[in-house]
Formats: structure tokens, C-alpha cells, sequence
């Protein structure tokens, strides 16, 4: 399946990366397309030349630019992904009215294939169209099939994600130099915890008071520094953000 991007920021990054095919892609003037083909392969084209070079045309615009860019490529585009936030299935088939539509919600890890891909199914397309989409997909993340009125939450949980634990580790890292150590270990410290920490939840079947039982013996100093955190309101502050983002 060859695939077009339509817009080249961070996210359309990500993908290209990802799939680490030579991509055909579009931008608005601002030389990250090029850069892009630089770096994979490829060409730098117009709209409505990725939309006639392509299988399926990835739209990563701005949400704003929907319908202008609609105006464009409908009709032309054989296959349309979105992976525009607040942009419900039901926009994107008035912008493309005459064209199979999916939309889906990756985050940032799939530029190393560790991604999340929430999967917002319609039950009016193709079967053998969906399993080829959702197999692209698949190929830099795990794709999660939602209802489309949870995806907010769900977002909220993987899209930013990366950004609310990366902010994790960089609190973390700022604690141990305050102690001490130097950033470069500090950093790595954390992070080199934090995958591994990720493999074990999945081989504990993502049994979070599990894994943290095994790691806590009462009284001793995980369960004071869980108590600490506790106490700071970890657990009420990621529940805000998530009311801000999906409440």
C-alpha cells in the first residue's frame, strides 16, 4: 500500500520514520517535507499529487485546513486517513463524501515502532480495505480498536501520554541531581527503568498492584517514597488532566 502524507510536522514524522518507506508528502511551505524526503526517499509533491500517487492519503494537517484541503483532493484520493484531533468521523465524510474514511489517534512512539494507534472503527468500509489500513498500521504500534466517543479518553491516555511521562521522568532526573548524580546517568537511570518497567507490565498481564507488590516491602523505602507521592497527589493530578482534555 503506498502511502501519502498530507503535511510533514512532527506527527507525519513519526509515521514516515515508522514505516521507514520512501514517502511521497506534501507541506505548506514550510521545507519539512523536503527535509523528510531527504531523509527516507522519495518526493516532495502537492496535494493533489499525493492523492493521485497514493493508495491511501494520511491526512496530517492542521484540523482547521479539513475542508480546504478536501476541496483539493476529494474525489481524487482513493483512501483517506485522519489522524487530526477533534475531528469526528462525521466531518470527515462530509469532506469526503465519495471516499472510504478512517480515523485514527497514533502517538509519538511509532517513529520506533512502539507506538499506540487508536482505531475509531466505521462499520460502512471494506473489509479487505480495513485489514489492509489497520495492517500499515500495525506495522509501527498496537492498533486499539475504540469507540469513537471514548476517543478522548483514549488519547488522553496514549496520545499525551509520552509528554505527561516524559515530564515523570524529567521530575524524577531533576530529584537524583539535586542528590548528586550526574544528568547524563540520572537520565538514563530513569528511562532505562521506565522500559523495563513496561515489559514487565505486559509480562504481568498489566497488573499494575502486582508488579508494585513485588517491588514493596512494608515499611521499607519503596512503600515511603509511594507514600510521598501519594501524599503530593499523583493520582489527582493525572485525573485532572484527563478532565481537562476529555471531561
Amino acid at each position: 500500500m503506498r502511502v501519502g502524507l498530507i503535511g510533514a510536522g512532527n506527527m507525519a514524522r513519526a509515521l514516515a520514520r515508522g514505516w521507514g518507506d520512501p514517502v511521497v508528502c506534501s507541506d505548506g511551505g514550510s521545507g519539512r517535507a523536503a527535509a523528510l524526503v531527504d531523509e527516507l526517499g522519495g518526493s516532495e509533491a502537492s496535494n493533489l499529487e499525493v492523492a493521485r500517487d497514493a493508495d491511501l492519503v494520511v491526512l496530517c494537517h492542521k484540523p482547521y485546513q479539513l475542508a480546504a484541503v478536501a476541496g483539493e483532493i476529494a474525489g481524487t484520493a482513493r483512501a483517506v486517513a485522519s489522524v487530526l484531533g477533534g475531528t469526528p468521523l462525521a466531518d470527515l465524510r462530509t469532506a469526503y463524501p465519495d471516499t472510504p474514511v478512517f480515523r485514527l489517534m497514533p502517538n509519538t512512539p511509532v517513529e520506533v515502532r512502539r507506538g499506540v494507534v487508536l482505531y475509531a472503527r466505521a462499520l460502512d468500509i471494506d473489509p479487505e480495505l480495513e485489514r489492509r489500513v489497520v495492517a500499515l498500521f500495525s506495522r509501527i504500534g498496537w492498533v486499539a480498536a475504540i469507540e469513537e466517543r471514548l476517543i478522548d479518553v483514549g488519547m488522553a491516555l496514549s496520545s499525551l501520554g509520552p509528554a505527561y511521562l516524559s515530564l515523570v521522568a524529567e521530575a524524577q532526573v531533576d530529584a537524583g541531581i539535586r542528590y548528586g548524580l550526574q544528568g547524563d546517568l540520572a537520565g538514563r537511570l530513569v528511562a532505562e527503568t521506565m522500559a523495563g518497567t513496561a515489559e514487565l507490565l505486559t509480562a504481568r498481564e498489566r497488573d499494575t498492584l502486582r508488579l508494585r507488590r513485588e517491588v514493596t516491602s512494608p515499611g521499607g523505602s519503596t512503600a515511603r517514597g509511594l507514600d510521598a507521592l501519594e501524599r503530593g497527589g499523583l493520582r489527582a493530578a493525572f485525573q485532572a488532566a484527563i478532565d481537562r482534555v476529555a471531561g
